[in-house]
């Protein structure tokens, strides 16, 4: 079976940092019965980097939402927005006072303080400030998507009506969306290296807790929850496992018949 992780809540906790050492065991038991495990997540490369250390043990990455495949250490695609694409982008979201971070393989963009036009944004940005990331001056050419804070659907439909002909979004709550080049998401990660292995729909299966996870959780053969998962997730999965502190990867596994019961260790 091909089996698709999300990382923030769903294999690293969101508060700690960390993996459960039980979530790294039942992953391992899996592996070795024959289980492609793979990483599918929101996170550019360049974000992914920074916790590499805790990802180790997974046969691949399919990073920003579908922009980057990476398959025991050889990249299977990329896509980056142009040069002209990425201006246009910035534009259009100085034209709406919409705040975003710029995301790519090498590294991460935001606009300089001064010309950010929301406090909850600024509070936001601050908590990675310590990643050193570039302005939007150095993002044309090596954008791969953004995350972003718009404060409200309708401020964020206008400018996807004006400069969105190329893109498409999920809305992550509370003004935050998240926006991807047309065509690319999870699901499509997920679709381009099971045909890439040959690996049918039917012998796949996704774990996450967000909502950028909805596509791959709904498009996977077996789509699981988190125990933690927001409510929208929950609705659409076929299975809800524990929380990721309460055993939930292994949880997971177990349900998929990758891995033995928690309750067995």
């Amino acid at each position: 079976m091909l089996i698709f992780f999300d990382i923030d809540g769903t294999l690293i906790d969101e508060e700690t940092h960390l993996m459960p050492e039980s979530a790294r065991e039942a992953i391992e038991q899996a592996r070795k019965a024959g289980h492609i495990c793979v990483i599918n997540t929101g996170r550019s490369k360049k974000l992914v980097d920074a916790d590499i250390d805790k990802l180790e043990g997974f046969d691949g990455m399919l990073m920003g939402c579908g922009t980057m495949i990476v398959y025991h250490g050889e990249v299977l695609l990329h896509k980056t927005f142009s040069k002209r694409e990425t201006e246009l982008m910035i534009e259009g979201l100085r034209k709406y006072r919409i705040d975003a971070c710029l995301e790519g393989a090498e590294n991460n963009y935001v606009d300089v303080p001064e010309r950010m036009h929301n406090e909850c944004w600024k509070e936001f940005a601050s908590g990675f400030a310590h990643l050193h990331y570039g302005t939007f001056e150095d993002a044309p050419g090596h954008c791969d998507k953004f995350y972003c804070y718009a404060g409200d659907k309708e401020r964020m439909d206008l400018f996807m009506a004006e400069y969105g002909h190329n893109l498409e979004y999920v809305d992550r709550k509370k003004g935050f969306f998240e926006v991807m080049p047309k065509g690319y998401s999870k699901a499509s990660a997920m679709d381009t290296l099971a045909d890439l292995l040959g690996i049918p729909l039917e012998e796949t299966a996704a774990i996450g807790d967000s909502s950028n996870d909805i596509p791959m959780i709904a498009h996977a053969h077996i789509g699981i929850a988190m125990g933690n998962a927001s409510a929208d997730v929950r609705e659409i999965a076929d299975y809800v496992a524990s929380e990721l502190q309460k055993d939930g990867i292994a949880d997971a596994l177990h349900f998929l018949g990758a891995a033995e019961s928690p309750s067995c260790r």
